[in-house]
């Protein structure tokens, strides 16, 4: 069984809690404190609300609604959780990204979420209709966040968060 990625992404106080008691998961940020809060959970005393950022948990398929695919841009803060639970991956609202199209005849994924791909690395290859192989490689460096499944056809969309 494959377990999917959690993400959790930026929103209003009042998405996460009423009053006092957790209405959905949430992380929330205090300058360099993060708390990670159940449904049910109440919320600590310590933490001051008006300096907090809040982020809930979210359905990862729905990663592609936080960036801007125009300006490769995230648009929100968020969080992902990889399936093995220990590696997370922050992202602030503005984090360049790399989106990078798989399209051709028959495609195949290398590269999942949570994989470095390095620049001369294939992350993907396509086989065109005559058989030809062709070998997708990263400009840059970087970390596979999310791999979109464009409808219709079954064409890829990779989102790579580059290195600096």
């Amino acid at each position: 069984m494959e377990r999917l990625p959690r993400l959790y992404v930026e929103c209003d106080m009042g998405e996460c809690t009423d009053g006092d008691l957790m209405q959905e998961e949430c992380v929330v940020i205090q300058g360099n404190l993060e708390v990670w809060l159940k449904r049910g959970d109440p919320l600590p005393g310590f933490i001051e609300t008006e300096k907090a950022t809040f982020l809930k948990k979210e359905i990862y398929d729905r990663f592609y609604f936080y960036v801007d695919r125009v300006g490769q841009r995230m648009t929100v803060d968020s969080i992902i959780v990889l399936p093995d639970g220990r590696t997370r991956i922050y992202l602030k609202k503005g984090d360049k990204l790399l989106l990078l199209p798989v399209e051709g005849y028959t495609k195949t994924l290398i590269s999942n979420v949570g994989n470095r791909v390095r620049r001369g690395d294939a992350f993907a290859a396509v086989t065109t209709k005559k058989g030809k192989i062709h070998y997708l490689k990263p400009p840059k460096a970087g970390t596979v966040l999310f791999i979109d499944e464009v409808s219709l056809r079954p064409h890829y969309v990779y989102y790579i968060l580059p290195e600096e």
